[in-house]
């Protein structure tokens, strides 16, 4: 492994994070929140379930087990977002989270174990 693979992975989750927001500058408030059924979710609710996975997996990554006591994952599940702008805010404290823990990340932490469940698994394979 060497930088290339760092570098490379977050050029990754950026472009991920890009089409997220392109998608999300062509919904309106009434978008996010539309279910095609009462067994399906929303927009803001998948945005919700993905920031509380980031939030959860990436929160001291490299010292505590990825899935949090304190993730609340079924509430992920509720539609509780006042309106886009505040979807966004959230949006963007998932991926704040993760580019913080990766970005400064060494080639040599690559192959420290870290936890997910608690499973070990190494830097590489977390992320991945």
């Amino acid at each position: 492994m060497t930088t290339s693979y760092l570098t490379s992975i977050v050029k990754q989750f950026e472009y991920y994070k890009s089409l997220g927001e392109k998608t999300f500058d062509q919904l309106t408030d009434a978008d996010i929140h539309w279910q095609y059924n009462s067994e399906s979710n929303s927009i803001a609710i998948i945005t919700k379930h993905i920031v509380g996975n980031m939030l959860s997996r990436w929160t001291n990554f490299l010292t505590e087990d990825g899935e949090k006591t304190w993730r609340e994952r079924d509430q992920e599940f509720e539609d509780t977002y006042a309106n886009k702008e505040e979807m966004l805010q959230s949006w963007e404290q998932g991926w704040n989270c993760l580019f913080n823990a990766i970005k400064p990340l060494s080639d040599d932490q690559l192959e420290q174990i870290v936890y997910i469940r608690n499973q070990g698994h190494t830097v590489t394979e977390a992320i991945n």
